[in-house]
Order: C-alpha cells, then sequence, then structure tokens
C-alpha cells in the first residue's frame, strides 16, 4: 500500500477547495456539505439523477403538456398585475401565443432580458392553466444567436439548501478538465471485454447525458465509474485480508479422538454441508497463517456441531478455545448445547458472563490461566483484562453483526495468533457478505439437518386478537408452549417493553396466572434468564417477548410463533424469530399478524416469508426492497459508502471486483507493477487510504 507519505501530485487539484471552482465561493462551498461534497473529486463523482430533454422544437404545440419546451419566440406585451399578483409576458412561436409567468419579479431585469419584439430562444416547463399555455420562471432565456449553449439534453443534479442546478452544472463544467488520465487500474482484457471507457472519458459522458439511457446503471460511463468504486473497496479488503495471512498464526492439528467421541454419541449423522465445512475449518487451523473465517447458515443449518468441532480440534492440539455471544441469554443457550457433548468427549468446558463475582470468578481465571478449562463459552465478558487463557487457539464470534469489527481486532489480540471463526445466522446476500467480509474466506451452511419440521406461517389481522388468544388457549390445553413477540415501538427499548407489559397483562388475564412469562431488554439481568429458564423448564407455556429472543433461543416444545404487527419488522428479522419454532417433531405454526390495510411493501414482504424458509432467498429479496444500509442497520454495518455504485443491484460487478482484485494482488502483493501503481492512485483518489491506515493499525 501506499508508502509514499502524501496523495499522488497528480491528484492536487481534484483535491483542492471548492472555492477554486466557477461560481463557488467560501460560502457556497459550506452548502455543498449538504450533499457530502468537499472536493472537486466529490463533486465529479457525483453524477445527474435525472436528465430534462431540452431539443428544439417549432412550437409548444409539439410537446405533450404539462412538460419542459424549448421554443423560439417573438416577445410581446408585458403586463404587470397590481398588488402580490405574478408579472407576465405575452409571446408568441411558430403556431401560438403563451404567457410567461414571474413571481417577485423585478419589472426592470426583465425588461432587459425580454424586450418587447426582440425574438429569443426559452427553455422551461410549460403547463395549462385554465386553457392558457403557461411557463413559469424559464431556466433559459437567450438570444438565438447563443441559444447553443443549451443543451440538447440537460443533467438534473440532486440539490440542498443553497445549491442550485445552474450553480452545479457550472461548477462540475469547471472541474472535469482537471480529470486527467490517471493509468488504468482496471484488468485491461476486462475493460476491451466490457467496452468500458477511460476514467476521464467516463466522468465527461456520466456528466453529458444525450438521453435517458445514459443515466442508466448500465451505461457503460456509469458502469465503469460505479466499478472503480467496488474495485477500490475490494483491494482494501483483499489488502487487509493479505496482511492477516502474512500474520503467523498456530499450526493448529488433532488426531480427531476427542471429534470422534461426539460424533459417535450423536443420535443423527451430520449433512454434508456441515462435514464439507468442519473440512474447510479444520485445513485452516492446520494452516500456519491465521485462520479468517465467516461461517454463514441458516436458521437451524446446525452451526453448533460445526463450532463444536473447531474447538475440539483447539483441544486436540493441547490449546484451549473461546466462544462469544452477544448477551448473556445467548451465551447460556450456547453453553446448555455443547456442554452435553463436550461431556460426552470428557473436555472441560466453563462460562464466563459478567454475572460471575467474586471468588467464583477468581476461581475460573485461575482454572483458564493454568489451562484446566479448554472451552470457554460467555459474552464481551471475556474481553477483560484480567481474562488470561493458557493456550488460546480458536476463537468463535457468534452474531457478528452485533459485534464490530474493532471487537473482532481485539479479540484477535487475546489470543496474539489465534484462529478467528465468525458465525452468523442471518444469511447475507452475496452482495452484503462481499462488502462487509471480503476480507475473510466464507463457509455457508446449506443444507438443514434431517427431521426439522416445516413451519406453517399463516398472516391474520389484529382484528382477530381474540381468535388468536383462543388458539393459545386451546394449545396450552394440549401441553404445547408458544412464544408472543410484541412490536417494535418506536425504535425505544422503554416503549417496546411497556408494550411487552401491557400485552403480558392481557394475556395473563386471559390464559390464568402462572401460564405466562416476560422477557424485555429493560427487566435486570437476573429476571431475564429466569423467566427463560421458567419456560425452558415449561412451568410458564406462554412467553411474551420483545425482539431480545430472535437469535439463538432453543426450546424445543415450542411450536407457535405470534408476532403482533408483523409489517413493520424487517424480513430477516421475521426470518430469524420464526426460526425460533419448529426444532421439535411437533408440527409448527408462525402466526404474522398485521394491522389493516396493508401497504404494498409490507403484503410483498409478508408474502415472501409465507411461500419460502429459505433464508438466503429471504435475505435478497429483503436486500431488494429495502436496500443496503436498512437491511444491515446502518449505525452498525460497516458498509462502504458508494457516490457511483449500487449494492442492490450490481451483485456481478461486486464479485468481479473481488475476484479481480485478490488476483492482482496475488500477483504483484506490492502494487509495483504498471497496474500496481495505478491501483495505488485509484486508492488514493477514493480516499481508501484511510480504511488501509485503520486496518494497518487494527
Amino acid at each position: 500500500m501506499p508508502e509514499e507519505r502524501g496523495r499522488p501530485e497528480l491528484l492536487f487539484p481534484l483535491f483542492a477547495g471548492l472555492e477554486t471552482l466557477d461560481g463557488i465561493g467560501p460560502k457556497t462551498a459550506k452548502n455543498y456539505a449538504g450533499l457530502g461534497i468537499e472536493t472537486p473529486k466529490d463533486l465529479l463523482l457525483t453524477l445527474p439523477v435525472g436528465g430534462t430533454d431540452r431539443s428544439r422544437k417549432s412550437s409548444i404545440r409539439d410537446v405533450e403538456l404539462p412538460g419542459a419546451a424549448t421554443v423560439e419566440v417573438t416577445v410581446g406585451r408585458h403586463r404587470k398585475s397590481g398588488g402580490r399578483g405574478p408579472y407576465r409576458v405575452e409571446v408568441e412561436d411558430s403556431k401560438t401565443a403563451f404567457q410567461l409567468v414571474f413571481f417577485h419579479a423585478s419589472p426592470d431585469y426583465l425588461e432587459r432580458v425580454l424586450p418587447t419584439g426582440s425574438r429569443r430562444v426559452i427553455s422551461g416547463r410549460v403547463e395549462l392553466f385554465d386553457g392558457v399555455a403557461q411557463m413559469a420562471h424559464p431556466d433559459h432565456i437567450l438570444p438565438p444567436e447563443e441559444a447553443d449553449q443549451i443543451p440538447n439534453y440537460e443533467p438534473v443534479y440532486p440539490l440542498t439548501a443553497g445549491v442550485t442546478q445552474k450553480g452545479i452544472t457550472k461548477a462540475i463544467l469547471s472541474a472535469l478538465p482537471r480529470a486527467p488520465y490517471l493509468g488504468e487500474w482496471i484488468d485491461l482484457p476486462l475493460l476491451r471485454q466490457k467496452g468500458w471507457p477511460a476514467w476521464p472519458e467516463a466522468l465527461t459522458a456520466a456528466h453529458q447525458p444525450t438521453g435517458p439511457e445514459d443515466l442508466s446503471r448500465s451505461a457503460k460511463a456509469r458502469e465503469r465509474l460505479a466499478y472503480d468504486e467496488l474495485l477500490a473497496h475490494q483491494m482494501t479488503l483483499g489488502l487487509a485480508r493479505a496482511r492477516d495471512r502474512r500474520r503467523k498464526g498456530f499450526v493448529t492439528t488433532g488426531d480427531g479422538a476427542l471429534r470422534q467421541k461426539v460424533l459417535d454419541a450423536l443420535s443423527f449423522s451430520p449433512t454434508g454441508a456441515q462435514l464439507r465445512t468442519i473440512a474447510e475449518i479444520a485445513a485452516d487451523m492446520g494452516a500456519p497463517t491465521r485462520m479468517s473465517r465467516l461461517l454463514q447458515g441458516d436458521v437451524g443449518a446446525g452451526k453448533t456441531l460445526v463450532a463444536l468441532m473447531a474447538l475440539l480440534i483447539a483441544v486436540e492440539a493441547g490449546g484451549q478455545g473461546v466462544m462469544m455471544a452477544p448477551t448473556s441469554i445467548l451465551a447460556a443457550q450456547h453453553y446448555a448445547n455443547l456442554k452435553p457433548l463436550a461431556d460426552q468427549a470428557e473436555v472441560v468446558i466453563e462460562r464466563l458472563t459478567g454475572q460471575d463475582k467474586g471468588a467464583e470468578r477468581r476461581a475460573k481465571l485461575a482454572a483458564l490461566k493454568a489451562g484446566d478449562i479448554h472451552i470457554l463459552v460467555g459474552t464481551h465478558a471475556v474481553f477483560q483484562d484480567d481474562v488470561e487463557f493458557a493456550d488460546l487457539r480458536l476463537a468463535i464470534v457468534d452474531e457478528q453483526h452485533r459485534f464490530g469489527v474493532h471487537q473482532r481486532v481485539r479479540l484477535g489480540q487475546k489470543g496474539q495468533a489465534a484462529d478467528m471463526l465468525v458465525m452468523t445466522a442471518t444469511p447475507i446476500p452475496r452482495t452484503l457478505s462481499l462488502a462487509q467480509y471480503g476480507d475473510m474466506d466464507v463457509s455457508v451452511l446449506d443444507e438443514k439437518p434431517p427431521g426439522r419440521t416445516p413451519v406453517k406461517t399463516a398472516l391474520i389481522s389484529t382484528g382477530r386478537m381474540d381468535e388468536v388468544v383462543q388458539h393459545l388457549r386451546d394449545a396450552v390445553a394440549e401441553g404445547r408452549q408458544a412464544y408472543w413477540v410484541c412490536p417494535l415501538v418506536e425504535e425505544s427499548e422503554v416503549y417496546d417493553a411497556t408494550a411487552a407489559e401491557e400485552r403480558f397483562k392481557h394475556l395473563r388475564a386471559a390464559l390464568g396466572e402462572g401460564v405466562v412469562g416476560l422477557v424485555h431488554g429493560q427487566l435486570p439481568q437476573a429476571e431475564k434468564d429466569q423467566a427463560m429458564e421458567d419456560f425452558q423448564d415449561g412451568r410458564t407455556r406462554v412467553l411474551v417477548a420483545t425482539t431480545v429472543i430472535e437469535v439463538g433461543v432453543d426450546i424445543p416444545n415450542a411450536s407457535i410463533m405470534v408476532i403482533e404487527r408483523a409489517e413493520i419488522f424487517g424480513l430477516a428479522q421475521l426470518h430469524q424469530l420464526r426460526g425460533r419454532v419448529g426444532r421439535g417433531a411437533e408440527a409448527s405454526t408462525c402466526l404474522l399478524m398485521y394491522r389493516s390495510p396493508l401497504g404494498e411493501t409490507a403484503k410483498r414482504r409478508l408474502s415472501v416469508l409465507r411461500e419460502t424458509e429459505d433464508g438466503f432467498r429471504i435475505a435478497e429479496e429483503d436486500l431488494a426492497i429495502r436496500g443496503a444500509g436498512d437491511l444491515i442497520g446502518t449505525a452498525q454495518s460497516g458498509l462502504p459508502k458508494f457516490r457511483v455504485a449500487d449494492l442492490e443491484s450490481q451483485t456481478a460487478l461486486m464479485a468481479l471486483a473481488q475476484n479481480d482484485a485478490r488476483a492482482l494482488i496475488e500477483k504483484d502483493p506490492k502494487l509495483e507493477s504498471p497496474r500496481g501503481q495505478s491501483m495505488r492512485v485509484l486508492l488514493w483518489l477514493l480516499e481508501q487510504d484511510k480504511a488501509i491506515q485503520l486496518m494497518t493499525a487494527g
């Protein structure tokens, strides 16, 4: 990566102040910040969002009204109305007369620009008012000899307070000459195959569209500029991955004895996907470099077994493993699932959470440091400075999107060379997994273990609440258990808690004391754990909850899931919640309760859910409906912000960029070849230097 301390001189004009461009003073320059534009480079990568046809017509009669028209006219009389009324100028083209209308106009100015009897070319939007054609505030008024200044097709830019179309167009025209040829960072055969223009030509073409087709994402100029962004991003991730791969890791291999004990104790055979993934992880752990792998699995695809097998490889090699979950409920769940299997292999497993205090905590820490605990399960409490391992070989992080990249780094530092496996139960569409985890290798569990019953999904309006409560009453009488998930209220845990408490009182009154439990984010941890335990042991039959139960809770006897106001949840979230049932042999149902009337998007979302249980299809659909930022929750998404590229529609380009970046790094790790040198320029141009510094610092 650029060893040079600073940006190449070639790029200086693109990073100068905005006020160096035509028509931008210090005050206007501040206004551009509203569009995220701070430099001429930012301005050039702000592409038109639409266009106006300004091709010359002989009369406004040749235009479909209301619509834009560019015509030559003879100026007639000026009519000033008394009071606050508009100022009107009568004009006539080759076929008809119409009016130009101005509000808050300066008569002196208009008499100077539109003298009666003169010829002018005017362009603007024409509308009919009471049968009279009017053009209010024309966009262009020019004498015929200067009319070629009006483009046939004029780009329309996004605006913000204090920035006008005229102003931004003028600034862009003065910025375009600052975009020189910078060498070519795209693989030449690919460039030719795609028919993409060089970088400066692509910018000029994108800013001078000749028709609507030039505004589409598949227009060659725009596609090339999008690819530049995706390539720079994948290059940054690729360099981070290459750096990780150079880092020495432990060669961790086991004799398979402990794993065999567990397999012998299972009542079922692992799926092909599980066996394949275990083999991929074992190969990574056995290599001399650090593993950095993402394990994606749909709800119920059997990630726990894969995780345990990986941890046992560490133990067989004489080391330790840690598994970390985002909440203590989940850590308890993992511990409960892993312990019986670890016991079969006679491996010591312990859990450590924020609840551990005093002597008990000290004893666990001493055992960990002495190597007497082989596998530790915990929350981020395992990060604390006093937690020391004898020989940490493998760190597993569950539910990555709850942890930022920084935690990933910190955990990696605990065991300086420990292998890292990140697990997520949220299927991630391919584009997003490339955008977020492009620095990691990915394993996908795409088969469900046998014996899981499909969940029947039904839509029911909140108006039929009484029927749903009756259905629960019958189910409870048959010894079944149910979840009732309350809606998200105003994105606030406090409001969510109040809503859940109201519903809890209502159901308790309907179903009887001691039947219904309650768990939400505002409860003290001990009460949450108690509520979960009561439900797990069958003491309560219905659990009213906010989305705290979204991930990982496993209660095989629960066979009904009611989701109230399902239309305000995201698709992936609904899929996760539904995955909490259908874990036993009992036929399960998921009732999606919605408030009528349902909007189009909500209808589409809920019907996708009714049609399929395939998490990857649901994730792709969610991406199409909501867009990338919302899908991961922009706050902690770590998603790159692109000016031109679009993650939703340009999946194939992102995959191409990843392969291309990895191939270049393989061939030219120090970026010294002519293409490598150009690639450095691209990284500086798109300010990926920041990301690279962050990564080397991390």
